[in-house]
């Protein structure tokens, strides 16, 4: 009786332009989740979230082991909604619980993968950094130094249901093949710490254009992102918060001008981008 852990979740950015639904990256914004063996089952959080066994983290918990006998205390700084991985970070949160309290050695991306739909976003809370993922599998590696993002987060939220309902079909060849190139450029470029490379690698022509009519005052800033000072910008995940890329010497500048250009309809949020994947200790 009475064990416990918390566990600490970062925020996460995926589509990163061209790589939809297999590129993303780990943001240096959180969530905390501590679970106490009590004896009991509660939901004790600020948040306006699920205080029942609807939790995403208590449904991450539960996927490994029944959460009846523990209370479940959260905290995150992570937004809601916008694209920002904060219901990934939260099965996340709840699965490593789970599997450092019983010492179960789970195949945690699996089933981060199953709850949450698709892997990206679960990949990089879980592990940090950059990630790739195809066929279930993630490969990850360290952020360059010098990287950093400016987030801008609209107050007014996209559903990723509609989001996902804007993709046609079916795309252009070229379009594709555009795709393939700008995601290998972007890898190219943070394998090096190449800045150019990087800022041309962001480019996509897949599922951003489609998007646009959903957060057209997202799609505003990100069509002018290397005026406003930055590398470039990618809308995260299934949007309508919108990721300014940016070098360490010129983010206080970037951010001061996106500060001008959102005032009064969106939040903004300066996070390096962030190594450090989802850790635990046992208190």
């Amino acid at each position: 009786m009475d064990r416990r852990r918390r566990v600490r979740v970062p925020a996460s950015s995926a589509n990163l332009g061209p790589g939809f639904d297999t590129f993303a990256a780990a943001i240096a914004v959180h969530m905390e989740l501590e679970v106490v063996e009590t004896g009991r089952f509660a939901v004790e959080t600020d948040l306006e979230i699920a205080r029942d066994r609807r939790n995403l983290c208590v449904r991450g918990f539960a996927e490994l082991h029944p959460p009846d006998e523990f209370e479940f205390r959260i905290r995150s700084d992570i937004p809601l909604s916008g694209g920002l991985g904060s219901s990934a970070a939260a099965y996340v949160a709840g699965l490593v619980a789970a599997d450092h309290l019983m010492e179960l050695d789970a195949d945690l991306l699996a089933h981060a993968t199953a709850l949450e739909g698709h892997p990206d976003n679960a990949a990089a809370a879980l592990l940090g950094g950059f990630v790739i993922v195809a066929g279930g599998e993630a490969v990850r590696y360290e952020p360059p130094m010098g990287l950093e993002s400016v987030i801008v987060v609209p107050h007014d939220a996209v559903r990723t249901s509609a989001a996902r309902a804007a993709l046609p079909a079916q795309v252009p060849l070229a379009d594709a093949v555009a795709n393939v190139a700008h995601g290998a450029m972007l890898t190219l470029g943070l394998s090096r710490g190449d800045w150019s490379l990087v800022g041309r690698g962001l480019r996509d022509r897949l599922h951003q254009p489609h998007r646009g009519h959903l957060f057209p005052a997202s799609m505003a800033l990100l069509e002018r992102a290397d005026q406003l000072g930055a590398l470039g910008a990618t809308i995260s995940g299934a949007g309508p918060s919108v990721l300014f890329w940016s070098h360490y010497e010129g983010t206080g500048a970037l951010y001061e001008a996106l500060r001008r250009e959102t005032d009064g309809w969106a939040e903004l949020l300066r996070a390096p981008f962030e190594p450090q994947g989802a850790y635990v200790e046992e208190l």
